[in-house]
C-alpha cells in the first residue's frame, strides 16, 4: 500500500469569518443549546444552520465550491466540510459557522466522503487522486497528513473502524468496494459489488460492511475483514446512500427515483417495510440524496436537493413531519443532538 506523508499543506484562516457570508437568521445564541441540523448546500455553494427546535434556519454562511458532505467533531463544537468542487477540507465553528481552517489536500482532490473520528482525526476522500486522507489535528495547522492510495476510480464515499485500523470506501467508477488497511502495510483490497456502489456503514459492533449499489438496485453486506459479500438484498430504486440506526438494529436505503426509504433488518439481511418520503410521480422534483438518523434513532433525516428541503421523517410510523426549508441544493447533512 502507498501512503505519501504530507506536511504543511494546510492553509490557516484562523478566526476568520467566511467573506460574503450571510447574517445570522434569528437568535443564533439562543439555538446553540438546541439540537441543531448542518446541511453543505451544493449549488449555493454555503452551509447551513438549522435549530430543530422550531425548524428554521438560524445561519447561513458562504462556504466553498460545490460543497457535498460533512462531519462535526466529537465534541460538537466543529463541523468539517468537504469541498467537492476544489481540493481543500474546511473546518468550521459551530456557533458562528466562522471559518477556522482550510486544508489543502493537493491538486484534483474533489473532497467527498468524509468522517470526524473520536480520536480527532478527520478522514476524506479525495476521489480525484484515487485515495483517502487521514487529516491530523485539523484544528491547527499546517496539519499533519496521510495520504492512502485506493488506486481505483471515484473513491466516493467511505466508512472507518473504530479502532482505526482500516478504512473503506466506495468506487462508483470501478464498481469496488476498497478495505485500506491503515496501520499496516497490506497492500488495498478491492471487490466488485453491485453496479456503481456509493452508500456505504459499518455495523456497530464493527462485524458487518454495509453498502448500497445505487446501479443495481440492491444492498449487500459484506465481511469488513475477508470482503467476503454474505447477503444481497433488493432495494428501491437508485439507493443513493444507506444510514445505520444508532441502536444497529436496521439500515435504511435513500431510494432516489423511489422518493422513498428501503428499512432492512440487520439481523436477517431482509427487507422489513418501506417509507413514502414523496413519492415516484414527485421524486425528481425532490431529488432526495443524504439521509442521515437523529442521534437517539426516532427520527431520519432526508436531504432533498431539487426543492431545497430536508425532511423530517418519523421512523416509527414513516411520517414526513415537516420539511425544513435550507440553501440552495442541500445535500450533506450532518447533526448535533
Amino acid at each position: 500500500m502507498m501512503r505519501i506523508l504530507a506536511i504543511g499543506a494546510a492553509a490557516l484562516s484562523l478566526g476568520a469569518c467566511v467573506p460574503g457570508g450571510e447574517a445570522a437568521i434569528g437568535d443564533v445564541q439562543e439555538a446553540d443549546q438546541r439540537a441543531t441540523l448542518f446541511v453543505a448546500n451544493k449549488r449555493g455553494n454555503t452551509l447551513s444552520k438549522i435549530d430543530l427546535e422550531t425548524g428554521e434556519e438560524v445561519l447561513r454562511r458562504d462556504s466553498c465550491t460545490n460543497p457535498h458532505e460533512l462531519t462535526t467533531s466529537p465534541d460538537g463544537q466543529y463541523v468539517a466540510l468537504a469541498c467537492y468542487g476544489g481540493k481543500t477540507v474546511d473546518v468550521f465553528e459551530t456557533s458562528t459557522l466562522d471559518r477556522v481552517n482550510s486544508i489543502e489536500l493537493g491538486d484534483n482532490a474533489a473532497p467527498h466522503g468524509i468522517h470526524w473520528h473520536d480520536s480527532g482525526t478527520i478522514y476524506v476522500t479525495a476521489e480525484g487522486r484515487q485515495s483517502i486522507f487521514a487529516l491530523f489535528d485539523p484544528l491547527s495547522g499546517p496539519s499533519k497528513m496521510i495520504e492512502f492510495m485506493t488506486q481505483k476510480q471515484g473513491s466516493h464515499m467511505l466508512a472507518i473502524a473504530p479502532d482505526e485500523s482500516a478504512a473503506w470506501t466506495t468506487d462508483l467508477g470501478s464498481r469496488t468496494v476498497t478495505r485500506i488497511d491503515l496501520v499496516g502495510d497490506n497492500a488495498p483490497v478491492s471487490v466488485t459489488v453491485g453496479e456503481e456502489p456509493e452508500g456505504i456503514s459499518l455495523a456497530p459492533d464493527g462485524q458487518t460492511l454495509w453498502v448500497s449499489a445505487r446501479g443495481s438496485n440492491q444492498a449487500f453486506a459484506l465481511d469488513p475483514v475477508t470482503m467476503e459479500v454474505r447477503s444481497t438484498i433488493e432495494t428501491g430504486r437508485f439507493p443513493l446512500r444507506l444510514a445505520i440506526r444508532p441502536q444497529g438494529d436496521v439500515a435504511v436505503t435513500s431510494d432516489l427515483m423511489d422518493g422513498g426509504l428501503t428499512v432492512i433488518d440487520l439481523a436477517s439481511a431482509e427487507v422489513v417495510r418501506s417509507i413514502a418520503v414523496s413519492s415516484p410521480e414527485t421524486a425528481q422534483d425532490r431529488f432526495q440524496v443524504t439521509i442521515l438518523w437523529s442521534g437517539d434513532g426516532s427520527k431520519i433525516y432526508v436531504a432533498e436537493t431539487a426543492s431545497n428541503t430536508v425532511a423530517e421523517v418519523d421512523y416509527a410510523t414513516g411520517t414526513v413531519l415537516r420539511r425544513l426549508t435550507t440553501g440552495e441544493g442541500g445535500d450533506g447533512l450532518a447533526i448535533l443532538p
